[in-house]
């Protein structure tokens, strides 16, 4: 992909600057807009429990979890994890991240097509994630191309994973800004600084699938040049 060693190191270098740019950009937005109040002054919890009332998810609970950003929605027991910091916050990005999070609980009770994918692809590719870089060394040392070729599929489905993703978390973003503004949590004046929260957080998943298929088009040009 890149020629030389100079080439390699810019690779390299790549790899690890845009996810730090991603993170980087997510930690600056959310630091600013955790002190900026919604005109509601709704916590994240109230905020996440009015949307999910809003939309008959009455059965989804809310809790709250260790960790900063580490906010996340799990569908196997149908609830809504918020950090502390955003389960007592009275910000837009407290209020953003909830909402988001919520946009999953609704994508899940309506079986959103690509939310169902990607829970079907999740063993494999974490599989795929764990054993993909372990085959295609192990391949490359004892000369064995076919071995390095199962690794390349294998992290195949990893990147398959990444890019399923991204429309998956799009989505849930857009579902998060439609409902704020019409649950009345935000005004249409804050909708700007609101979007810039769900922006650079979706930064994070395509900076991962930037890199992932960076790596799978590295892998699968070294098994065909092999090959050649």
């Amino acid at each position: 992909m890149f020629g030389g060693l100079g080439g390699y190191l810019i690779y390299i270098a790549l790899l690890m600057i845009i996810p730090l740019w991603a993170q980087s950009r997510v930690k600056s937005t959310y630091k600013k807009y955790a002190k900026v109040a919604t005109s509601s002054y709704m916590t994240g919890a109230q905020v996440a429990r009015k949307i999910l009332d809003d939309n008959g998810l009455f059965s989804v609970t809310i809790e709250e979890t260790k960790g900063t950003l580490s906010d996340h929605y799990d569908p196997r027991k149908k609830v809504v994890r918020l950090s502390t910091d955003n389960y007592h916050g009275h910000s837009m990005a407290a209020a953003a991240i909830a909402a988001h999070e919520v946009g999953h609980a609704i994508q899940d009770a309506e079986a959103y097509s690509f939310l169902r994918f990607r829970h079907a692809l999740f063993p494999i590719a974490s599989l795929g994630d764990k054993m993909s870089f372990i085959l295609i060394i192990a391949g490359a040392i004892m000369g064995l191309m076919n071995l390095v070729l199962i690794g390349v599929v294998f992290m195949a489905f990893a990147v398959l994973f990444q890019l399923v993703t991204l429309p998956v978390e799009f989505d849930a973003s857009n579902r998060a800004m439609g409902q704020l503004v019409s649950s009345g949590v935000i005004r249409n004046n804050e909708e700007r600084q609101t979007k810039k929260v769900l922006n650079a957080a979706a930064l994070t998943y395509v900076a991962a699938a930037m890199v992932a298929v960076a790596e799978l088009i590295r892998f699968v040009l070294m098994f065909v040049a092999s090959e050649d």
